[in-house]
This record gives structure tokens, C-alpha cells and sequence, in this order.
């Protein structure tokens, strides 16, 4: 019997919802919404099972990421995508691992619905402008100008500077170990003068409301956790294709992503949202 093609994508369907809308829990709600409509299907008439999923998986997030649009203005304090534990196997495909990095997902969340799917379908999936255009609802012509004006976008804000995974894994080792001890010193030297932290609590737990800048502020704050803290604990895990860190504040699990640059951290981004903290414990599956 032949695997129904909607569980053989199922990987790629995730990573297209969770790209377009930087929350798992979204993403399994889409593709359940698009399960549904899958099954309605008359199967045998679909000449490209993968291309006409993708292209309803898109409509949905689509419309789940416009529902979400007022409730993300909402938000309290600072609203960052949620972290995924994923393997380092996820981090051998560059272009894969970059697009679904924190750094990046922050950057999409700047981008109009429509720009935010056009971006995703053709520079991390690569489908052609008439597939994208089937699934946003928009001519070939029309979708190249958005693309354009995408891209342009993006790389305004993304990061410049390539990282080895090498130099990541150094970086954050060195990052957590001097979190552990409270050593001031260690975390003014691994970090950048202009150093950004984002920290999302969500309301739930405490959290800073606003970006906090430079690391004559970061540096002293992060370097009182573990005094002020019982039971702090910071291991070394991969998130979102990269290497990163999973926090405990008094058995209350945090997730630490890092960008870094020239050796040097340049945001910090910091999820206490306990509701985005959900999948921690198993990897995700994320493809192209």
C-alpha cells in the first residue's frame, strides 16, 4: 500500500507553516485544517501531490497568519518565534538551517502576510513563480514584484555575516559557561559593545518588556541570574538549526538563541513564554 503523500511531506508541510508563522503550535493547527481538506480530495486527480499541498498548507497559514495579526499586536512585552529542538543534522543544510535560525524568523515577522509567503516559497523552497502564485492568489507578475520587494527587505535586516557552526558552538559553550558562574568580566569579552537582548515572557512569567542594548546593561543583568536564582541551570542544546541553550530558573525551562559575529554575540534572544516551550524535550522535523 502507498504511503498517502500528505504523511511522506509531512516534514516539509511542518516547516512551510512553521516558516510562514514562527509558532509550532500554528503549524499543526494548519496542517490538521489542511488534513482535513486533503481528505475531501479526490487524490487521483492531483498530478503533483507535494505542489498542491504546499499550495494549501500556504493558504492556510496565510489565513491563520492574518487571524493572528491583532492578537500579536497584543502581545505583552517583546513576541519572539518559538524555539524548536532539532538535530544537528538540520544545520548540514545551510540554506535550510538560516531560514528557520531565530535571527531570520524575527526578520520574516517584519514582512506583510503575503511578502512573508512569497519570501519563503521561493527563496527557502524554491517554487516557481506560477506555483506561488496559485497558492497566494496573485499573478506570475504580481508575485515577482512582491518576491523583489521581499528580498530586499530581508536583506536589509538579516545578519551579514556567515557564522561556521564551529565558531557558533564555541561561542554559545563559552556564553553558557559564563552564565553558570556569574563572571561579568567573560560575558562583556563574548559579547559585541552593541549587543541586543530580547527576552519573551509573554506576561506569564518575568521578562524584559523592551530590547535591552549594549552590553554595559546585558552583561551585568545576565551575570546576576545565577546569584538571584535557585537551581539555575544553562546546557548546551541545538535550537533551530544551530547551536543554543536550554536555561532552568528554579526548574522553569528558558531557550537561548544567539547571533554571532566576528566571533562576538550580537542579539540574544531569550524565550520564557512557557506556552512557547513546548517542544523541547523531542526533535522537530524540519525539510525542504
Amino acid at each position: 500500500m502507498t504511503e498517502d503523500p500528505f504523511v511522506a511531506h509531512r516534514g516539509l508541510l511542518f516547516t512551510v507553516a512553521y516558516e510562514m508563522l514562527g509558532s509550532a503550535a500554528d503549524a499543526e493547527d494548519v496542517l490538521q485544517e489542511s488534513w482535513l481538506r486533503w481528505a475531501d480530495v479526490d487524490h487521483a486527480q492531483v498530478r503533483d501531490p507535494r505542489s498542491y499541498l504546499v499550495r494549501t498548507v500556504t493558504r492556510q497559514a496565510l489565513n491563520r497568519l492574518r487571524a493572528l495579526s491583532r492578537s500579536r499586536e497584543d502581545y505583552v512585552g517583546e513576541w519572539l518565534p518559538e524555539p524548536l529542538l532539532t538535530s544537528p543534522d538540520v544545520a548540514e543544510d545551510v540554506e535550510l538551517a538560516e531560514s528557520v535560525s531565530m535571527a531570520m524568523l524575527t526578520v520574516l515577522e517584519t514582512l506583510a502576510p503575503t511578502e512573508r509567503a512569497v519570501f519563503v516559497l521561493r527563496e527557502v523552497f524554491e517554487l516557481s513563480y506560477g506555483e506561488i502564485a496559485e497558492a497566494v492568489g496573485k499573478s506570475a507578475a504580481a508575485v515577482r514584484q512582491i518576491a523583489r520587494r521581499a528580498r530586499e527587505h530581508v536583506a536589509a535586516r538579516r545578519p551579514r555575516v556567515e557564522v561556521s557552526r564551529s565558531e557558533q558552538q564555541a561561542v554559545v559553550e563559552r556564553f553558557l559557561a559564563a552564565l553558570r558562574t556569574g563572571q561579568l568580566q567573560e560575558l562583556m569579552e563574548v559579547m559585541a559593545p552593541d549587543v541586543v537582548m530580547i527576552a519573551d515572557g509573554g506576561g506569564f512569567v518575568a521578562a524584559a518588556l523592551t530590547p535591552v542594548h549594549g552590553r554595559e546593561l546585558v552583561a551585568p543583568l545576565l551575570a546576576r541570574v545565577n546569584q538571584v536564582v535557585a537551581g539555575f541551570e544553562a546546557t548546551d542544546v541545538w535550537l533551530n538549526g544551530a547551536p543554543a541553550g536550554r536555561l532552568a530558573f528554579d526548574g522553569e525551562p528558558s531557550a537561548v538563541s544567539l547571533s554571532v559575529e566576528n566571533g562576538r554575540i550580537t542579539r540574544i534572544y531569550v524565550v520564557r513564554n512557557p506556552r512557547k516551550l513546548t517542544r523541547l524535550d523531542e526533535p522537530s522535523e524540519l525539510t525542504r
